[in-house]
């Protein structure tokens, strides 16, 4: 299995990169590309722009789903939503192919320094997604992340990591078919 993992983020620091760092150990005999949105810069989405042609990082983001067969991603949320940096890739990716997914079976995650885990941009991109083709299976967020994880050992609130692990067999269960 070809696993598809990225962080919605740009920064060199992001907990949401940990996340999904942490996450796959659990697929460690799979086929792993951990992508950073960093390697898909193109200049911000605008409909002139877009006359003028499309950039090939976004060709190159929908290649790379393309040849996975599950996405594992983790959500930054700044100011509620999406990062820019996510967004101006998933616009420029959804003018091309507004099944950005694929109809790839993914597993949702997001996380932030506050008590909320970044549950808007979740909650968002649970409604949104599927309409640009993410077959979500599962999802998790973590809240508080210097609280609750450990960048050596991972999450380490012991009812967090159970609910994490839980899911992750739950994600593995049904993409086995």
């Amino acid at each position: 299995m070809k696993i598809l993992a990225f962080a919605g983020s740009t920064s060199s620091t992001s907990i949401n990169r940990e996340l999904v760092k942490f996450v796959l150990k659990d697929f460690q005999n799979e086929e792993i590309n951990l992508i950073d949105l960093n390697d898909f810069d193109m200049p911000v989405f605008s409909v002139d722009r877009e006359k003028k042609g499309f950039p090939d990082a976004a060709h190159n983001f929908l290649k790379v789903i393309e040849e996975c067969d599950v996405i594992i991603c983790s959500l930054a949320e700044h100011n509620r939503s999406y990062s820019a940096a996510f967004k101006n890739v998933f616009d420029w990716a959804s003018r091309i192919n507004v099944k950005v997914f694929q109809n790839k079976p993914m597993f949702l995650m997001s996380t932030s320094p506050g008590g909320y885990g970044g549950g808007n941009v979740m909650n968002t991109a649970k409604t949104f997604f599927p309409q640009f083709g993410a077959d979500i299976k599962d999802t998790f967020s973590l809240p508080k992340f210097y609280e609750n994880f450990d960048f050596e050992s991972g999450v380490i609130n012991p009812d967090m990591l159970k609910d994490l692990k839980d899911k992750i067999e739950n994600f593995k269960n049904q993409i086995k078919n």
